[in-house]
């Protein structure tokens, strides 16, 4: 118990140090919204380590069979709320949330309907994540306008939704072997 409490406390400090230094990056393309998704990195390799965990039948030191959802959803929450205390405001943690329960959502049945690979879950979730974010928008902004942004964000989700999955494919192994570790 121990063990898994550092470990997500690890992985929920490496997920604010994501947030912060993608608060220091000047990306923009001219379209209000666009980040990297740089700590989403973090949610991916939750889900992949306990897909991979899954697949090697080594859950029975870890727990129950939804553990890597669990973890993954209580890290991103934490991060989330976190981060917009010390990064943002109250409407970027609105959006935040809003933009990770469909972006959480989409990645969940992605990686359990088994028929995308990891870059494909992280693409999702890039997408989701924009659509969420948009949706909001809409609601406050009281106009459906906002939502001419949807195909530049889904365009922004999948580049940075790829980028984000490689780098998660080259981890995984390496984290697996760390985790296997602990337990």
């Amino acid at each position: 118990m121990i063990n898994k409490t550092v470990e997500l406390g690890f992985f929920l400090a490496l997920a604010l140090i994501l947030a912060y230094v993608e608060s220091l990056i000047p990306f923009s393309f001219g379209i209000p919204g666009i980040k990297l998704g740089l700590p989403n990195l973090i949610v991916v390799l939750l889900l992949a380590r306990n897909n991979k965990a899954e697949e090697n039948g080594a859950l029975q030191n870890t727990g129950k069979k939804g553990d890597g959802v669990r973890d993954a959803l209580l890290v991103n929450g934490l991060r989330i709320i976190l981060s917009g205390f010390l990064f943002t405001n109250l409407y970027t943690i609105l959006y935040a949330l809003a933009g990770a329960a469909c972006s959480f959502t989409a990645m969940l049945l992605g990686r359990r309907l088994k028929c995308f690979s990891m870059i494909g879950v992280s693409v999702l979730g890039g997408v989701f994540h924009n659509i969420g974010q948009i949706i909001v928008a809409m609601l406050v902004v009281e106009t459906v306008y906002v939502g001419y942004y949807i195909p530049y964000l889904i365009v922004a989700g999948t580049v940075t939704g790829a980028v984000l999955g490689f780098i998660a494919i080259e981890l995984v192994p390496y984290l697996y072997r760390q985790s296997n570790r602990l337990y």
